[in-house]
């Protein structure tokens, strides 16, 4: 099995709806927008497979070393080995990989968090970075761009933490700041037990509410001149915002469903954005 192939299976392996914006890139940057992909993806799963908090810390620390050895062009694993030829054409930067293993690292170190200052630092390492690398694959030529990527990668990160309520915790997770939950009179107990109310209905949709601002935030730094360049992430957008659409429109059920579009649904929503344009 080559790199390109083993980051391709991993890509299909996770049934991302990331997969299927990639769908409509030519094939250079396809390739590279896998790479990338897989990369998010092992690093992503020493955190959610190492029970054992010091081994994941010992990875997450082998996979620093990699990406030195990755930028002196030594890479040992085969997702850095098919990303090692898209590193200089696409102009990916080491210091936004280790950010994002930062943001890997977070995980070990916080299963809280205070407020939403804080839980920001965590959405821009484990995403923001990711869609200033992403934009760079997909291609830009105004810097206004910059902006908006990040902006991108914070409402999918938003979007996950809320469809995941109730998954992360299982886990003994809760990524909705402390601070709102007292604010809105929702404890920690009814987070882990699965305790809807009505004040939890009102937490969940100003979280619902953040995020589509956030959406709307980013796509008004786009420029228009990018706009086409960058329609992988138009379209994950799209098949997000629709997932949040679905959770306020049937009533907040986070803590005991996740909510989930089928792939036929995902391909439907990305075949009418890329038409559109």
């Amino acid at each position: 099995m080559t790199p390109d192939q083993y980051c391709q299976q991993k890509a299909v392996a996770s049934g991302s709806s990331f997969y299927y914006s990639f769908l409509f890139l030519p094939q250079e940057r396809r390739r590279a927008i896998i790479a990338l992909y897989a990369f998010c993806r092992e690093v992503d799963d020493v955190v959610d497979e190492c029970t054992d908090l010091g081994v994941a810390r010992v990875k997450l620390s082998w996979w620093r070393e990699e990406v030195e050895r990755l930028y002196t062009h030594q890479p040992q694993h085969p997702v850095c080995q098919a990303l090692a030829q898209h590193i200089q054409p696409f102009g990916i930067e080491k210091k936004h990989l280790l950010e994002l293993i930062d943001g890997m690292g977070m995980d070990l170190d916080f299963n809280r968090y205070p407020d939403f200052e804080t839980l920001k630092l965590y959405c821009y390492r484990a995403a923001g970075v990711v869609g200033l690398m992403s934009a760079a694959i997909f291609g830009y030529e105004k810097p206004e761009t910059q902006e908006y990527a990040p902006l991108l990668g914070l409402a999918f990160q938003l979007t996950n933490i809320i469809r995941d309520v109730g998954e992360d915790a299982r886990r003994n997770r809760i990524y909705l700041p402390l601070d709102e939950l007292e604010r809105f009179g929702v404890s920690e107990a009814d987070i882990q037990n699965a305790r809807e109310s009505e004040p939890f209905h009102r937490l969940m949709q100003f979280q619902i509410d953040r995020a589509l601002s956030l959406y709307d935030e980013a796509f008004a730094k786009l420029p228009s001149s990018d706009r086409r360049q960058q329609i992988p992430g138009i379209i994950m957008a799209g098949i997000y915002r629709t997932v949040l659409e679905e959770i306020r429109d049937s009533g907040c059920h986070v803590l005991k469903e996740r909510v989930s579009l089928t792939p036929l649904r995902k391909l439907w929503i990305a075949l009418k954005i890329w038409l559109k344009g």
